[in-house]
């Protein structure tokens, strides 16, 4: 199976690229990496597997048509992770949001029903388009009303590709994760965030009380489901993909501190941000009952060994904080 990744230098695009090329996930005969190498997508989330002669780094951008058409012509899947994903910076202005998480995916849908050849594609989402929940877990087919740009670009990637599942039979299946973590992950998200604000000796921002409440997935965890759904999940179908540690940020924060020996009086609160959704949480029944999906990593020693990472690899995330 030859594979076609788009955004596959970012956080976990990068970790699934690796894993295919290391022989975790079978089957994959060649990997084919396409990404802008922006702010977030980073040549060095790859420097393990750079060396693999099964590796192909295409420089460019999912909106362009005849590039995306050209690397589908060699390739005969595709996971989709290219996305802008901070929240913060779609609230400021939601036009690369739009292009990127919306018109990407038309571009990519519109060169694979031209292409013509029985391709399937992954379309990775995220949890936030089901918007918040107070009680209970969403399941798949729960309403989407999401409460953020970035959130509702997600929904519309998504609506698109469904819609062409049922409009033109493309082999499309759909992933909605919760929060992942884990190493390579950019600097300016909530958990890699406090640990280099830690190491360095600074405060820690907690939007409001602190009270907002999210399922942590390892993203070693969410790569394996991806794979499950890539390799068994059936056409046109949506799966949710969870981690199973619900911790409102607080309780994390602290969890933490505890373990880089910090002080409460590291952390800061600070005025929330617009719309905040209180609550995440998903049913992920479906592909544990269909795909044999089970979380491995339990949040302590995801979080214990993420510090880790964030502590010997100064030298990778000191730069992109400073730009960022």
């Amino acid at each position: 199976m030859r594979l076609l990744v788009t955004g596959g230098a970012g956080f976990i695009g990068s970790n699934f690229v690796r894993k295919s090329l290391d022989g975790t996930f079978l089957g994959i005969s060649s990997v084919t990496v396409l990404d802008k190498f922006t702010y977030a997508g980073n040549r060095a989330n790859l420097e393990s597997v750079l060396d693999k002669k099964s590796l192909t780094l295409v420089k460019g951008d999912i909106c362009d048509f005849a590039l995306v058409q050209s690397l589908l012509n060699e390739n005969d899947v595709v996971v989709n992770f290219a996305a802008e994903s901070h929240v913060d910076r779609s609230i400021e202005s939601s036009k690369e949001f739009i292009r990127t998480n919306v018109v990407g995916v038309q571009v990519l849908l519109d060169a694979l029903k031209q292409e013509g050849k029985i391709k399937r594609l992954l379309q990775v989402s995220t949890d936030e388009v089901y918007g918040s929940i107070s009680f209970g877990s969403w399941k798949e087919e729960s309403s989407l009303l999401p409460n953020s740009p970035y959130a509702a670009s997600k929904a519309g990637g998504e609506f698109l590709a469904r819609s062409y599942f049922q409009t033109h039979s493309l082999d499309v299946v759909i992933t909605r994760s919760s929060n992942n973590y884990g190493p390579f992950h950019f600097p300016e998200k909530l958990i890699p965030l406090f640990i280099t604000n830690l190491i360095e000796g600074k405060k820690i921002p907690i939007y409001g009380n602190g009270m907002n409440v999210r399922d942590w997935l390892h993203v070693d965890d969410h790569c394996q489901g991806i794979y499950k759904v890539l390799i068994g999940g059936r056409s046109g179908q949506i799966y949710n993909i969870g981690g199973g540690a619900e911790l409102n940020n607080l309780q994390l924060t602290n969890m933490i501190l505890k373990m880089m020996g910090a002080e409460e009086s590291s952390i800061e609160f600070v005025k929330d941000r617009k719309a905040h959704d209180l609550r995440y949480s998903l049913d992920w029944s479906k592909i544990k009952n269909e795909l044999e999906y089970q979380p491995v990593i339990n949040i302590e020693e995801g979080l214990r060994s993420t510090i880790d990472w964030y502590m010997a690899n100064t030298s990778w995330w000191k730069p992109l904080k400073n730009m960022s």
